[in-house]
């Protein structure tokens, strides 16, 4: 991965709203706003959410080697997208992990979903001008 300066990974520590894009069966992309976390120094970025959701049904159809997504931001003249493979994890650990990263960066806990699990994305490509 490239890009590791402080003004980008800054950004992505400050609040915004987010997109996650996935891939239909048929291939057509799927977009939908979302918040996200990144850990650079685990190389991975996180979407809390829930297990019946359509991101979820299509990170999963992708099978055992994850599904390839992309998760993006944007204010202003600076942007930030982060390329690699998504897995949902239902483990209570990682999902904990994830809310608590989600509550630090968007300075709100997350509304209690029982049902709630995380999209991992082990990231491949850093873009952006942060």
């Amino acid at each position: 991965m490239a890009i590791h300066s402080e003004q980008y990974l800054e950004f992505w520590r400050e609040r915004h709203l987010c997109t996650l894009t996935t891939l239909r069966p048929d291939g057509s992309p799927h977009v939908v706003p979302v918040g996200v976390t990144y850990d650079p120094e685990a190389g991975l970025a996180r979407v809390i959410t829930a297990g019946t959701s359509a991101k979820v049904r299509h990170v999963r159809a992708a099978g055992p080697e994850g599904a390839r997504v992309a998760v993006c931001q944007v204010a202003g003249r600076r942007w930030a997208t982060l390329e690699g493979r998504a897995r949902v994890r239902t483990e209570p650990e990682r999902v904990a992990e994830a809310v608590r990263r989600y509550a630090e960066r968007y300075e709100r806990a997350p509304r209690p979903n029982p049902a709630r699990v995380v999209i991992e994305i082990a990231v491949e490509r850093a873009l952006g001008n942060g």
